[in-house]
């Protein structure tokens, strides 16, 4: 008899739900095609992925957010503990203060809760970077790198950003000179990200050129930091110079012209991607990763605050609709030519 009430609900469920439940043609996802006859629900588990020397067991980055705070510690600690869950890569938050101020480290100290098999990666504006340059004091960030027990360093650059903030920093040299700079000068592995504007063209080209472990895309329809800094500002700054925080790249247009470069056959050292911006679920990422012609994993920052505040439960909850997301999107769903 329960199982006769459960299904009787059902079915008056889709009677009341069925005419406000109907899909526009107009709103269809024209980036795939829909095979319902070719898989199935036992879905198994997704192939481990060879990235940035280690192993993934799934392909998803959680984003550079935040430090500083004892908010920033509750978070990077449940999102470290997803990682070592689930096996996913890390980025960290700039790192900034901790150049100044040790008393925050616990916010950033996430190797023995992600585990020591995984990617950890330090964060740091490529302004700081430049300014330690001209100081001979890059040692400073060198043993800050080895202190979190880091794989490496994240380089975030972040003109706009800098440009609109109150307290932001200007840069003396392009971007591009400073990081071949550091690279020469320490050896370490590097990511390089922008904070939401992604890149143009002729930036991805010269940045592809360098012998960095990553790329990460950042591209504009996501958390955008320029965005962010114009909402501190006041009126007057925000009329003057709020038209800059909507230029930028999509990961679409960015993929492009990486995938362009790959083909050509010009010199491409950088051989990872890490496709961020505007990536707001698993069909996204799906997406993104199919199209890449270099090995890849998508990356999520909003998407992962928004649960990673409070109850670890929420956050986990999250994570495993995104993986079984990307699996049922793996057995049931092609990506289109051309689209």
């Amino acid at each position: 008899m329960t199982g006769y009430i459960s299904m009787e609900k059902r079915k008056n469920d889709h009677i009341a739900l069925a005419f406000s439940s109907q899909i526009n043609e107009s709103l269809a996802d024209q980036r795939f095609t829909y095979e319902p006859m070719l898989g199935s629900h036992v879905l198994g588990d997704l192939d481990p992925v060879a990235f940035l020397d280690r192993e993934l067991k799934v392909p998803m980055w959680v984003s550079s957010m935040t430090g500083g705070t004892d908010l920033a510690r509750i978070i990077n600690t449940n999102l470290a503990r997803a990682c070592n869950e689930f096996g996913m890569g890390m980025g960290l938050g700039s790192c900034r203060i901790l150049l100044d101020d040790m008393s925050r480290f616990p916010d950033f100290d996430m190797r023995e809760v992600i585990g020591k098999d995984l990617p950890l990666y330090a964060n740091i504006g490529i302004v700081q970077v430049e300014d330690m340059l001209e100081n001979k004091s890059i040692p400073k960030l060198t043993d800050l790198v080895e202190r979190l027990k880091a794989d490496g360093l994240i380089i975030h650059v972040n003109p706009v950003q800098e440009w609109i903030q109150n307290e932001g920093d200007l840069l003396k040299h392009p971007p591009v000179e400073t990081i071949e700079r550091f690279l020469s000068i320490t050896g370490m592995k590097v990511i390089v990200k922008e904070v939401g504007q992604g890149m143009g063209p002729e930036s991805i080209a010269r940045l592809m050129q360098l012998p960095i472990e990553a790329f990460e895309l950042a591209a504009l329809g996501g958390t955008n930091f320029a965005s962010v800094e114009m909402a501190r500002s006041g009126p007057a700054k925000q009329d003057m110079y709020g038209p800059l925080a909507k230029i930028g790249h999509t990961a679409s247009e960015m993929l492009g012209v990486i995938n362009g470069l790959v083909s050509s056959g010009k010199p491409v050292s950088c051989r990872q991607i890490i496709i961020s911006g505007g990536i707001g679920s698993f069909l996204d990422g799906y997406f993104y990763m199919s199209k890449s012609l270099l090995p890849s994993v998508y990356g999520q920052a909003s998407g992962f605050l928004r649960f990673a505040r409070g109850d670890y439960e929420e956050l986990r909850n999250y994570v495993i609709g995104q993986i079984n997301g990307l699996k049922f999107a793996r057995a049931f769903l092609k990506v289109k030519n051309g689209a």
